[in-house]
């Protein structure tokens, strides 16, 4: 009685066993689609957008597995995603022309703008005599990041603002000493994204009426500024996942506009020691002169005017010394995109 006890026992344990072996089988889990993800600076206020698509769980709803880690500037960010060591990435858009018009066979495309208006400035101080005027640079000595975006852009920018370069001095420094030269007055103005410049000279104890901010495209230069770049082989072998990356992404921005708070509280788990004032202020910035833009606001996040991004190509052969061997239909790539409806800002 035992042993036929023990045995239907047995029998029906590896009954069970083998039919959920079967269940298992036959609803296999899917695998997440990883991505590593390179952004063009430090966790900061402007990052919001990225980092609440993958706090909320919205790259995850898509099934990415996504890691994002931080850059060195927007143009270092191009040669990471093109060599594949990061599939996709955030960086200048007129770089990544430049980094075609040579090599057009490099393996890299925008997908997804960004920054509609570039945040390309010079900031100076008052006190040293810099103004708004573009003009007011003459003779001064301006310090410049060398892998900066909007130092690429100077050639240009002196061109259609009509500024004289003949007694500027440029002064080759790093990112780290930017604002602190600035501010000790070792130099007069210096090259860098508006938003992040203006709010780390505050840091160092600049009053705001002191800074003078030129910002390039509100001074004859139309451009756009940074898009969120894919390795071309990576998007050709997952166009889905591309596709699914960016649909996430525009959740993650409409929530950094609609909430900015939640969108500092976000870079902050990154970086305890940033100042929670000063990243909502940047972010503010960032949403107002170049994320929520009037053409935006019209025609949702992401897209760009095929007309404009061609015409940018003149300005680049001057700024940035362009052959004519890339056409925009070859750098941006629309049709990863998510649908208007879907891109809109609140």
């Amino acid at each position: 009685m035992l042993t036929r006890r023990f045995f239907t026992k047995t029998i029906a344990t590896l009954a069970g066993a083998l039919m959920a072996g079967i269940s298992l089988q036959a609803t296999p889990a899917l695998a997440e689609t990883p991505i590593k993800f390179t952004l063009d600076w430090k966790f900061e206020g402007p990052a919001a957008g990225f980092l609440l698509a993958l706090d909320k769980g919205y790259f995850k709803a898509e099934g990415l597995d996504v890691t994002i880690d931080t850059g060195n500037g927007s143009v270092e960010a191009i040669p990471r995603v093109a060599t594949g060591a990061y599939e996709m990435g955030f960086g200048d858009i007129n770089s990544l022309m430049k980094f075609l018009d040579e090599d057009p066979s490099q393996k890299i495309k925008a997908v997804y703008m960004v920054y509609e208006r570039p945040t390309f400035a010079v900031v100076g101080r008052k006190s040293l005599g810099v103004s708004t005027d573009p003009k007011s640079l003459e003779g001064k000595k301006l310090g410049a990041p060398p892998p900066d975006g909007a130092f690429a852009q100077w050639p240009a920018f002196k061109q259609v603002a009509k500024i004289d370069d003949s007694a500027i001095t440029i002064e080759s420094i790093g990112f780290p000493v930017r604002e602190p030269m600035l501010a000790k007055g070792d130099v007069d103005a210096v090259f860098g994204f508006a938003f992040s410049v203006i709010l780390n000279l505050k840091a160092q104890g600049i009053a705001d009426d002191d800074i003078a901010t030129i910002l390039m495209a509100e001074n004859g230069l139309n451009l756009y500024g940074n898009s969120v770049l894919v390795n071309s082989d990576f998007a050709a072998a997952n166009p889905d996942a591309v596709k699914g990356f960016l649909k996430a992404l525009a959740k993650g921005f409409a929530d950094a506009v609609a909430n900015p708070q939640e969108g500092v509280d976000a870079v902050l788990k990154r970086n305890e020691t940033l100042n929670p004032e000063i990243e909502l202020e940047r972010l503010n910035m960032a949403n107002s002169m170049n994320i929520k833009t009037p053409y935006v606001v019209e025609n949702g996040m992401g897209g760009i005017d095929p007309a404009r991004l061609a015409a940018s190509i003149d300005t680049l052969k001057v700024s940035l010394g362009l052959k004519g061997n890339v056409k925009a239909e070859q750098v941006f790539d629309a049709s990863y995109l998510p649908t208007k409806e879907e891109r809109m800002l609140p």
